[in-house]
């Protein structure tokens, strides 16, 4: 699997964070109850989790260390067990268990994603300061998952809360999207073009 651009990945994280809250900011009273239901709602954790599983297993597949080699497939099936026995063994909250276990694997993707190209434009900051925050929280939440139910609660108290804190992670979500369709795009197509011209000049 070819790793994300930073534009794709900027665009990807702003319509995570702006879909839903166009929900919440229409109609905040009918965002609030749903939003409420999640930390225990068992499905969504099940697919979160199983998620999550995938996605490890996967950057495990890419380790390239001589010294695990002989230990992958136990190691598949260690980390593979690990992912259904949480579905199975730790039902409470689980969809804050899958949350926060996705967070963390994103939160990779995006230093990853963004660390070559900390030079050419301190936008890049961002996504990578974004990154540590949500490495931080997933932290936190699989030590303490109830904590997002507190939250929520908070968030969703009322309906003027609700659709404040809506629009701002809407407004948060479209600063995202603009930065991966007008800064990170052009900054890889003049990298695109330097490639070319360079691999022109070699050539004669």
């Amino acid at each position: 699997m070819l790793p994300p651009t930073l534009s794709h990945l900027a665009i990807v994280l702003g319509l995570i964070y702006a879909l839903p809250h166009v929900y919440g900011v229409i109609k905040p009273a009918s965002f609030g109850v749903t939003m409420r239901k999640f930390p225990r709602y068992t499905p969504i954790g099940y697919l979160l989790t199983l998620a999550a599983t995938a996605w490890f297993l996967y950057y495990l597949s890419l380790e390239s260390v001589s010294d695990f080699t002989s230990f992958k497939p136990a190691l598949y099936a260690l980390f593979a067990g690990v992912g259904v026995g949480t579905c199975l063994f730790v039902r409470d909250y689980l969809p804050v268990r899958g949350l926060a276990a996705l967070m963390l694997l994103a939160g990779k993707l995006m230093v990853d994603t963004g660390r070559p190209h900390l030079g050419e434009t301190p936008w890049v900051l961002v996504i990578q300061l974004l990154a540590y925050a949500w490495i931080i929280v997933g932290m936190w939440l699989t030590i303490s998952p109830w904590r997002l139910r507190d939250a929520i609660n908070w968030v969703t108290a009322n309906e003027q809360r609700t659709r404040l804190v809506s629009g701002v992670r809407l407004g948060f979500g479209m600063f995202m999207v603009v930065l991966g369709l007008t800064v990170f795009k052009s900054g890889e197509g003049s990298k695109s073009g330097q490639a070319s011209t360079a691999q022109l000049n070699s050539s004669k």
